[in-house]
């Protein structure tokens, strides 16, 4: 491992980090709008630290949900990260207590960053700065989003409704615009989503929706064959 290849990588580390860090803010905001105190976001942020999940979580609990379907949400859409960890042993080879401190950090951005690494070194380097940056940003900001729209009027606080569907429109739309082959697929489950989970919004409690799309996943059938995309490409 050179001194420019983990130079290169501690700065592309950090510059995802920070980037993806300062979102937490957007989530501060959607857990005050959804009738979370500042120390329970916080809280949320440093003990859970999975986006997509705690979008999820809030946005049930905003929407009128139960504590039940908000969880099961959660859980749903954190189960992705149990698959993450099993690409990342050889890379990362954890022992003893230090396993539960790096699974802490197995998110999408520090998995792709591990995974496109040349070496194992440089994915360890690459895992490590990019959980610490993104973990220390999110958890700051997080508190920023919450006390800034907790000191906000009436009308600006009931504008932050949007702020869990655009979250989540975020993360879904660079998936839908790739041209992988496994982009096919990835399509036929969000529209499989949408179509399930707004014919089930009638007549079910709020969060029971997402938690039933899951069926959208055996709907959309075997993934294609081909060539697979590496996880810098994903993140592009």
């Amino acid at each position: 491992m050179s001194s420019s290849e983990r130079s290169s990588t501690v700065r592309d580390s950090l510059g995802l980090g920070l980037a993806v860090g300062l979102y937490g803010a957007a989530f501060g905001a959607a857990a005050d709008a959804a009738g979370l105190s500042v120390w329970q976001a916080v809280s949320m942020s440093a003990l859970m630290f999975t986006g997509a999940s705690q979008f999820a979580l809030v946005g049930v609990l905003g929407a009128g949900g139960g504590a039940l379907a908000a969880v099961g949400s959660a859980l749903l859409l954190g189960t992705r990260n149990t698959v993450y960890g099993v690409r990342l042993v050889p890379v990362l080879q954890p022992h003893g207590l230090r396993r539960l401190g790096l699974a802490h950090w197995v998110i999408d951005e520090t998995t792709a960053m591990s995974l496109a690494a040349p070496d194992t070194k440089l994915g360890r380097l690459a895992f490590l700065v990019t959980g610490g940056s993104i973990y220390l940003m999110w958890n700051v900001m997080t508190a920023v989003g919450a006390l800034g729209a907790a000191g906000l009027g009436g009308t600006a606080r009931a504008a932050l409704d949007a702020v869990v569907p655009a979250a989540f429109l975020a993360l879904l739309w660079p998936r839908l615009r790739t041209t992988f082959p496994e982009a096919v697929t990835q399509r036929k489950v969000a529209v499989g989503d949408a179509v399930v989970a707004l014919a089930l919004t009638p007549f079910v409690p709020p969060g029971v929706q997402v938690i039933a799309a899951v069926v959208a996943v055996a709907l959309a059938g075997p993934p294609r064959t081909g060539e697979r995309p590496t996880a810098a490409e994903e993140m592009a």
